[in-house]
């Protein structure tokens, strides 16, 4: 089967209405409830003692899953950052707002780029914020910023129903914090200090010559050492211009800047006394609050209090910090009383990365028994993800479902909650989560999700309404190297198209019933509903790709540009730098 992919047009040569409709959430009793919701970046599906780890202290994760429903089959909508929380926040494949490339580019990798979330398109937050509800996001945005000029904020979150942001606008880089098993400097700081010595050099020679020439030409020096230090000025600005923890790794507080750079061990915490106090300016609802955790992405920056305290190095470490911070969240919500007015949902943005290495040094996360991780298509190592839900007195305790879930299916849910309509002019890909929480039903509404990498159509996942199995189709996958490995390791990230990918005719299928690792494909000689499966989610492919209608491609160039001048600039440029949270 040829791969699917979708070209770009632009919006104005299109207009489209594509009705749509969903069903609304079963009765629950009392008020509309709160909601937060939060998301962890990379975590592996293996990462949880809930989801099965023994040698990871997850205690406050583990309380959260007892006192509500784990979800062991919930999928991701894409396996990187931008394009998989962009279906969340909209409950649409990425594909279809555009938050997609087909050049490799995968995520918004700068604060200088572009591209960002249309302004077209509807998330649950504005929905929310239309009912009443204080909307806020805390932590981790990465659905782009400036579009036009510095400072112009079209792809914000306040421009998607978010009353308030603190957070990182783009998401964390390894030049974001130093490597504490090593004891060199930051670039960044290193060009400091360098330039702080040769300034001190200058003033020390300009004395001696004063003195030496008895001041008769001091005057004369004033030339060249105005002339020097404008060079380097002129060099340290030219050089840290270079540098994205300089203008990539900050924190914003609305549309304000607070820290330039960033002191990344210390946001985490931040983040979280942020948190407590919405919700204590909202105790008394109705409120949506989205945390959006900054770990467990590279370079993994942990304070110093968990460092060495896992037995799986700094990911380990920061494993459980990010743990110990969602139990200071759940306090604040026990503290307020809040608990049982409160929805609480857990998930991972995808899977875990592999090779997120330093030498032999694992900095990634642990996907369990299922195969591939973050970047990697279909494989459902990148897609199978952890997700609880608690609402106490309405989700049943300890509950586990293992039918096919979905993040979009939060926007439906939460909407519906909420006394919301759903946008009934484009196509919502989430389900409501509430029939299968309240037990009404027993099957997943998702009979089919397409896993996209990028914008190619690389496996579908069936799951028929009458049969044990669910079944797994891939038409593309990547070829792992160097050979014999289980990921992209000379590469990073796995591509999506091209001479290093497999294209698969006949498709691989695999029942995920019996064989939840892919370990083993079924052939005609194996499995007899062969032909039988490989024809119905072909007609599934035709059907979806008739409902995914032409629309820009956002994150690809030429439309996603990068221009150095649309980055941030806290203070006087361009010497951007700030720190309005040393009180802290």
């Amino acid at each position: 089967m040829d791969v699917v992919q979708w070209e770009s047009i632009s919006v104005d040569e299109v207009e489209f209405c594509f009705l749509f409709g969903q069903n609304r959430t079963r009765d629950v009793t009392g008020a509309r409830p709160n909601f937060i919701l939060i998301l962890v970046d990379d975590l592996g599906i293996g990462d949880l003692g809930c989801f099965g780890n023994d040698t990871l202290q997850t205690p406050h994760v583990d309380r959260l899953a007892r006192e509500g429903t784990k979800l062991t089959h919930h999928i991701a909508a894409a396996s990187m950052c931008t394009p998989s929380r962009s279906a969340f926040l909209t409950g649409r494949y990425p594909v279809r707002s555009g938050m997609a490339s087909n050049d490799g580019t995968r995520v918004i990798y700068s604060l200088g780029d572009t591209a960002g979330l249309p302004r077209n398109e509807t998330t649950f937050a504005e929905l929310l914020r239309d009912q009443g509800y204080s909307t806020a996001l805390i932590g981790k945005w990465h659905q782009g910023l400036n579009r036009h000029v510095r400072g112009d904020h079209h792809h914000h979150p306040s421009q998607h129903g978010f009353d308030y942001f603190y957070g990182m606008p783009l998401t964390l880089v390894d030049t974001c914090w130093p490597d504490p098993s090593r004891d060199t400097e930051l670039a960044f700081s290193g060009r400091m200090g360098r330039l702080v010595q040769h300034l001190i050099a200058l003033a020390v020679v300009t004395f001696v010559l004063g003195i030496v020439l008895r001041w008769f030409c001091v005057c004369c020096l004033l030339v060249p050492v105005s002339v020097l230090l404008i060079v380097l000025l002129s060099y340290f600005w030219s050089e840290s211009h270079q540098s994205s923890r300089y203008w990539d790794c900050l924190l914003m507080r609305g549309h304000d800047i607070t820290e330039q750079p960033m002191k990344a061990e210390r946001a985490g915490s931040i983040m979280v006394e942020e948190a407590t106090a919405f919700l204590e300016r909202n105790q008394n609802g109705p409120f949506l609050l989205f945390f959006s955790f900054l770990h467990v992405h590279t370079p993994l920056p942990t304070a110093d209090a968990f460092l060495g305290t896992s037995s799986h190095g700094l990911y380990g470490d920061n494993v459980q910090e990010m743990d110990a911070m969602l139990g200071k969240l759940l306090e604040a919500v026990d503290r307020l009383a809040l608990t049982n007015q409160t929805l609480v949902y857990f998930a991972s943005d995808h899977g875990g990365h592999l090779e997120a290495r330093r030498g032999q040094t694992q900095l990634g996360g642990w996907n369990g028994r299922f195969k591939g991780g973050k970047g990697m298509g279909g494989w459902e190592g990148g897609i199978r993800v952890p997700g609880i839900v608690r609402w106490p007195g309405q989700v049943t305790t300890g509950q586990v479902i293992d039918e096919p879930t979905s993040l979009m299916d939060v926007f439906p849910t939460v909407v519906a909650l909420a006394g919301a309509e759903v946008p009934q002019d484009r196509q919502i890909d989430g389900r409501d989560l509430m029939p299968l929480l309240l037990g009404q039903q027993q099957h997943s509404e998702h009979e089919f999700l397409f896993h996209y990498c990028e914008v190619y159509l690389h496996a579908v996942r069936w799951r028929p309404r009458h049969s044990p199995a669910t079944w797994k189709v891939h038409y593309v996958t990547p070829v792992f190297q160097p050979p014999g490995a289980q990921g992209c390791y000379r590469s990073y990230f796995c591509p999506c198209s091209g001479d290093q990918v497999t294209y698969h005719d006949p498709p691989l299928l695999f029942d995920l019933s019996r064989d939840p690792s892919e370990s083993t494909p079924l052939t005609r000689d194996t499995e007899t509903l062969y032909d039988v499966v490989i024809r119905k989610v072909g007609e599934a492919v035709r059907e979806h790709r008739r409902s995914v209608l032409p629309v820009p491609i956002q994150l690809s160039r030429p439309r996603n540009r990068h221009d150095p001048w649309l980055r941030p600039c806290c203070g006087l440029f361009p010497f951007c730098l700030c720190d309005r949270e040393g009180r802290r």
